[in-house]
């Protein structure tokens, strides 16, 4: 099994970083829109919807404000070259504030996680309520995913992606040769203290090394240490999070598509808790420099 895993792992790995610093800034986009359906497919898999009728309507929820995002994306990112103001993302007016209430939810999440597991786990929602939640979080990550890759160019995307990659892989490890004490026994028995700690520090590596690259100052090596550990711990209760939601369905993954790894969404709900947050960072340690 673990040689399945490393081997899908590797080649999801060289494909995505592939489109990463390939793609222009719409293919990108609509490589990421056409994982996103997918993701909310299986979403409505775990919340347990079955008409077909709701599956469509779900999915033109996702698709219409999909097209808008992207095309105010591309429009502002045009001006920028047409105006020669790559500062113009600082401009984007209300767009902006919407990371303020997803980084809000993740950490209502993580608190509630945190400090009254059996309540999450117990937690009976309507299905309209299930649906909203699904929708708000997968149109926040592509929101902020396809901004980050058109407004802070393909390094800094690779960055995050690796920052949670790297944080997964070490709390993994680290969990295996050094868990004892468990993170959320009731929701995901595999998770451990040892591999929390072992995420963050992760996290922490990979903004040294960021920092060592671009030789920056304290003052931003410092900023990304902090933001980039801040990510991981996100990261880490958004995988709870979908651990809750798979518990409340019976089921272990959210599907079967990648070999060894489940679903879509089992390889991406670290990430999507994530974005909003590391965006929100970029965006105001940019606006510093």
């Amino acid at each position: 099994m673990l040689l399945k895993r490393i081997i899908t792992a590797s080649i999801l790995a060289a494909l995505i970083a592939t489109a990463v610093f390939t793609l222009s800034s719409q293919y990108f986009s609509l490589l990421l829109g056409i994982l996103t359906l997918a993701a909310a497919w299986e979403w409505l898999y775990l919340i347990d919807v079955r008409s077909i009728a709701k599956k469509l309507l779900f999915l033109l929820a996702l698709i219409l404000p999909m097209i808008g995002l992207h095309l105010w994306t591309q429009f502002l990112e045009l001006l920028a070259q047409l105006t020669k103001w790559p500062d113009i993302r600082f401009y984007s007016g209300i767009l902006e504030w919407l990371v303020i209430p997803p980084i809000l939810f993740w950490i209502v999440v993580m608190i509630s996680i945190r400090n009254l597991p059996n309540s999450v786990l117990n937690l009976q929602l309507r299905l309209r309520y299930k649906a909203l939640i699904g929708w708000f979080i997968l149109l926040a990550c592509y929101m902020f995913l396809t901004r980050l890759r058109a407004f802070y160019e393909p390094p800094m995307t690779m960055y995050f992606l690796v920052l949670i990659w790297a944080a997964d892989i070490s709390a993994y490890f680290f969990g295996k040769k050094y868990g004892k004490t468990k993170l959320a026994p009731d929701i995901s028995p595999g998770k451990t203290v040892a591999g929390f700690y072992g995420a963050l520090a992760a996290g922490l590596v990979c903004a040294i090394v960021l920092s060592l690259i671009y030789r920056f100052n304290y003052v931003y090596a410092a900023d990304f240490a902090l933001l980039s550990m801040l990510t991981v711990l996100i990261s880490v209760y958004g995988d709870l999070f979908f651990s809750v939601v798979k518990r409340q369905r019976g089921v272990k993954d959210s599907g079967a598509i990648l070999p060894g790894h489940g679903g879509i969404l089992d390889r991406v709900d670290s990430l999507i808790a994530a974005i909003p947050l590391f965006y929100a960072g970029i965006y105001l340690i940019a606006g510093l420099i």
